[in-house]
């Protein structure tokens, strides 16, 4: 049995192992025991979808089919950094649950009803479970048990396996790697007969978000004035989504249910697709840095791989188009080019140019690849790369073809 740990607002009286939360008159709704629905989140311990849960309860505390929410918070969570230190002070109605969600792999229905104080639910939103083990299946088996309208899992767009006939961007049909957790959580899901709808997200970002590598990578080599080697030519487009957007697009299910559940599968990104180059240009007008400082380096991926690079080698992207069809979604609200403003500032409070970040693999691509950069000197000050060169000897190389080593003279 595990012991019932909550964080409460000043509101909430804890006696025992029973929280009883005091009404906000201010913002209770009025409701009757028929059409209560309350709403479950389950918020992994933080990274790509780390801010969800957070951006999720404050999107159902504004629809009026959810009059209570709670978050199942995996306890492996830092309390000291966002989204989860403003719990208290931003979502004071809502009641948070500490369990050990990435930790006890032998968790079951049961042992997640106790922690709830076996509350039940008609709504739940999965942001943690990454298969059909452990709490993943115990939150699929309470899902059963209490005969919930929805279960709304966060699954991942990852899990896509694009062929040559796939068109982008990529659509639900698009072929799936069926061993995958996501898949395998969305199959024992449906094979209880649970109202599944599953959500496929890639490329989060958020205010408050504890994940930063994918717009960081520019940031670190603009505000350094170093090349930003990208695979390819460029053009490979992305779609990188404000978790607030994504939250919306969570949300959309409660407003035409039987249709969420008739279709299930719904990719999570943004409809505004911008290439790799073009989140450079706009990376650089959110720091101040004029266009024609941006030194880009394409390369050839086949010979120098991913390297640092923070996406996709070639295009892999998703749209919201199934979303706004079947679910009325009107798109996303957020703008890139906007948000980058207090991206940057984020970026600079976190470190920003003083953060250590290695840099020998873009050293390898712009210093070993036909560039336009002078060998190694642009990285010493930043990444420098110690070498011995007291024993080096030169080496000879004719002008003709080499038929056998013999032809190669070192002096």
């Amino acid at each position: 049995m595990y012991k019932l740990q909550l964080l409460v607002s000043t509101a909430s009286l804890v006696v025992g192992s029973t929280a009883f939360v005091a009404p906000n008159t201010a913002s209770q709704r009025s409701t009757t025991h028929l059409d209560m629905s309350a709403a479950l989140i389950v918020q992994n311990k933080g990274g790509g979808h780390g801010e969800l849960g957070y951006q999720l309860a404050k999107a159902l505390a504004d629809h009026e089919k959810i009059t209570s929410i709670t978050i199942l918070q995996d306890d492996a969570c830092n309390d000291e950094k966002e989204p989860f230190k403003s719990y208290a002070s931003d979502l004071p109605d809502v009641k948070v649950v500490k369990a050990p969600l990435s930790s006890d792999d032998s968790m079951t229905s049961a042992d997640v009803k106790s922690l709830l104080g076996d509350a039940t639910f008609e709504y739940i939103w999965d942001n943690c479970s990454k298969g059909a083990e452990g709490p993943g299946k115990a939150i699929c088996d309470c899902a059963k048990d209490w005969d919930v309208k929805l279960l709304t899992y966060v699954s991942s767009a990852g899990m896509y396996q694009p062929d040559d006939d796939t068109t982008f961007p990529m659509p639900e049909t698009t072929p799936i790697k069926e061993t995958s957790g996501q898949a395998q959580y969305d199959a024992y899901a449906v094979e209880l007969g649970v109202p599944l709808v599953s959500f496929r997200p890639q490329y989060i970002y958020g205010e408050k978000s504890n994940k930063h590598d994918y717009i960081d990578w520019y940031f670190h080599r603009l505000v350094r004035e170093l090349p930003l080697p990208i695979p390819g030519d460029g053009t490979q487009k992305v779609s990188l989504t404000n978790s607030q957007d994504v939250a919306k697009l969570l949300t959309a299910p409660l407003d035409n249910e039987e249709a969420a559940v008739e279709q299930r599968f719904f990719n999570c990104g943004n409809d505004k697709l911008y290439s790799y180059e073009e989140v450079a240009y706009m990376c650089a007008e959110a720091a101040g840095i004029a266009k024609e400082k941006v030194m880009i380096e394409l390369y050839d991926h086949d010979l120098y791989g991913k390297a640092y690079f923070p996406f996709r080698l070639t295009n892999f992207y998703v749209a919201p188009d199934m979303a706004k069809e079947k679910l009325g979604y009107p798109g996303s609200q957020c703008d890139l080019a906007e948000d980058l403003k207090w991206y940057y500032q984020g970026f600079n409070d976190r470190g920003g140019i003083d953060e250590k970040i290695p840099l020998i693999k873009d050293a390898e691509i712009t210093v070993l690849s036909i560039s336009r950069f002078e060998s190694g000197s642009i990285y010493d000050k930043w990444d420098p790369i110690p070498m011995d060169l007291s024993d080096i000897q030169e080496l000879g190389v004719f002008a003709g073809f080499m038929e056998d080593e013999d032809d190669i003279s070192i002096n």
